[in-house]
Parts: C-alpha cells; structure tokens; sequence
C-alpha cells in the first residue's frame, strides 16, 4: 500500500529550501515507500498552472535559492504520484478545477477521509 502525504500550508520562505522542502521530502517518500499527496489550504495554489514567478529581487541582490512548489509537484505527478486537491480550499482562492495542471484531481472535502485505511501511512508534511 502507498502512504499519503498531506499538504496543507503553503510556501513558508526561501530559507526552508535552503534545507529541505516537504514536497522534495516527497519524492524521497515515493522512492521508498509509493506516495500519493492530498493539497488542502493554501497549498492548492501548488497545483495550478500559472507563469513562473518574476525573479525576488531585494535591494540590488537576485535571490536565487528560493522554493520552487509547483516544478516539485509536477515532477511528483511524473514519477506517477497521484496528485489531488479539495474543492472548498481551491473555490476559496477563486479558482474552479479547470486551473488545475494536467493530471491533478479535485475532490470533495472530507473525501479522502474515507481513504485513509486504503494507505500505510499518512504524512502531514
């Protein structure tokens, strides 16, 4: 049985990826163990598609290391992590299910509550 991570806060800062973001822990998490993921809260806003962001620029100083959500989960979805988000969180944002990128799934709160014992291990990351 895979596990089932839940994302459920957004992008916390540039730092964070300096270490070790949640949704790169989740490809490590699907190399040993299959993995689906479960976007809640703000966290849906990983799953649209959307341009880039413009480079962070502070003072006359380029950021470059700085997290990168959406190019993480999409390369989840390629190693075949099943990727779905709750439509309460994503209608909040004014967004509806055809913002979603191409194979993300949007499912009724609560739904995958009803899942939890179809996975080994649940992940709150």
């Amino acid at each position: 049985m895979p596990s089932l991570a839940i994302v459920e806060r957004a992008y916390r800062g540039a730092l964070e990826v300096s270490y070790f973001d949640a949704l790169f822990l989740g490809i490590e998490i699907h190399r040993q163990l299959g993995l689906d993921v479960l976007l809640r809260g703000e966290a849906v806003g990983y799953a649209v598609r959307a341009d880039p962001p413009p480079p962070l620029t502070v003072g006359t100083t380029v950021v470059e290391a700085y997290d990168a959500p959406r190019e993480d989960l999409l390369r989840l979805r390629d190693l075949g992590v099943g990727i779905w988000v709750e439509e309460p969180d994503l209608t909040a944002m004014g967004l509806g299910p055809e913002r979603l990128a191409e194979g993300v799934r949007c499912v009724a709160a609560g739904e995958f509550a009803a899942r939890w014992p179809s996975y080994d291990r649940v992940f709150f990351l």
